[in-house]
């Protein structure tokens, strides 16, 4: 097995990914939704990931390196569309954490990903979007305290730190709120029922 070249190939995906991100940023195309050309990139990204995984299992540290594995790790949290495979790697991150060959914090904001796409609380607050207010802030979740005793069980910051680092990105992005947050809303509504997160 060429763990080099699939190593090689995973990062790949991560800079394909990142430039185009770069580029729609640039552009001031990633305020209204999720971008076609985003979609399109992060499920083709996702179905190559799929079949290195099922050849190899879930990239670790050990096996692909640890540029390799991050790269891994944000190509399925990128991969929005394909619930199937996010709730499959989700599987298996908590048995590569378990066994310390994957870093904690990304099942971590994987699984916050997940129940936020289920309608569920995230449990570590590490997804946000836009709210009434304009500001981008943490999508729905439990309870702050118990938040952040898990934020820092597992090496991060505060919630509330966390807030502001987000929030000052979105400025040195020049990113900006939507122009009609309902109507995002109704779209976000439409197209979560369309991949298969709510029926």
């Amino acid at each position: 097995m060429n763990y080099d070249s699939i190593a090689t190939q995973i990062i790949g995906l991560k800079k394909a990914d990142l430039a185009l991100r770069s580029r729609l940023v640039r552009a001031g195309q990633l305020n209204e939704g999720y971008h076609p050309e985003m979609e399109a990139l992060h499920v083709r990204n996702a179905d190559t990931l799929n079949e290195l995984i099922d050849e190899i299992g879930y990239p670790t540290v050990n096996k692909v390196g640890e540029e390799a594995c991050s790269a891994a790790w944000l190509v399925i949290q990128h991969a929005i569309s394909k619930p199937g495979f996010m709730k499959k790697c989700r599987r298996l991150l908590e048995k590569a954490v378990a066994e310390k060959k994957v870093p904690a914090q990304n099942l971590v904001y994987l699984t916050d990903r997940i129940d936020v796409f289920e309608g569920k609380p995230q449990q570590y607050g590490t997804q946000f979007d836009w709210d009434e207010n304009g500001e981008l802030s943490p999508n729905l979740f439990d309870d702050l305290t118990k938040v952040n005793e898990r934020r820092k069980a597992v090496g991060l910051n505060t919630l509330e730190v966390q807030t502001s680092l987000i929030r000052r990105q979105a400025k040195e992005e020049n990113q900006s709120p939507p122009i009609n947050l309902e109507s995002k809303k109704a779209a976000y509504e439409k197209w979560r029922r369309k991949v298969g997160w709510t029926v």
